[in-house]
């Protein structure tokens, strides 16, 4: 899979309602913690080893699945999405870390398999933050789970400074010290990261955003 070249987003007649648009959106690094954890679940806010609960702002993320090919444009069934992203207090699972040790720790962690129509969606909290990097999720796009004949796609969402603002003013954000990186600020936003915003909406109980992206393929 591959990111669409930068032009005009492209919406197939076919389509019935509202589809999944296809949009162009970068790739951006991995980084250094992801996990191939192999844990399909919409919900990854638990974590398996103890069953406790990530507590944050709840957040439900949809991601909305397209493929590009042949001047068309049309929902990407069954791609795998995997989602990973830090606690808080800016912790991610089952890593080491000079800051934290969290291995065999599963929390904020998990893949959803995109339904016929191209949606993935995960219910999570809202992100902490930790040094040097601006508020993020990373993602991940894989064509399928075999490792021998898989095509994928790696990159980051960022949040609306105005929305994480509010955000932190709550628990248990509220107790990290420190000085968080505004997205401006931050080495890879600056590569494209306004193509990777979100800007979450106020649902009850929390926060809801969803995701747009059409990836290139044959």
């Amino acid at each position: 899979l591959h990111p669409m070249g930068h032009h005009s987003p492209m919406i197939s007649p076919s389509f019935a309602a509202s589809p999944p648009a296809c949009v162009v959106r970068p790739e951006q690094t991995e980084g250094p913690y992801f996990v191939d954890e192999k844990i399909n679940r919409s919900d990854i806010r638990s974590d398996p080893s103890d069953a406790s609960i990530k507590t944050g702002v709840p957040l439900r993320l949809e991601f909305q699945l397209s493929r590009v090919a042949s001047g068309s444009c049309a929902p990407l069934g069954g791609a795998i999405v995997d989602v990973w992203h830090c606690d808080a207090q800016g912790i991610y699972s089952d890593v080491r870390d000079p800051r934290f040790d969290t291995r065999g720790k599963k929390f904020l962690r998990g893949y959803q398999q995109a339904d016929g129509s191209g949606i993935a969606t995960f219910q999570t909290i809202y992100p902490g933050w930790y040094e040097g990097r601006a508020v993020h999720i990373h993602f991940k796009i894989r064509s399928s789970l075999d490792a021998r004949s898989v095509q994928e796609f790696t990159s980051q969402l960022y949040f609306d400074e105005a929305v994480t603002d509010q955000v932190f003013k709550q628990k248990p954000y509220g107790a990290k010290h420190g000085r968080r990186v505004a997205n401006d600020a931050d080495s890879l936003f600056r590569r494209g990261g306004k193509e990777l915003l979100l800007t979450p909406t106020k649902v009850a109980g929390g926060y809801a955003a969803t995701f747009s992206i059409g990836l290139q393929g044959s």
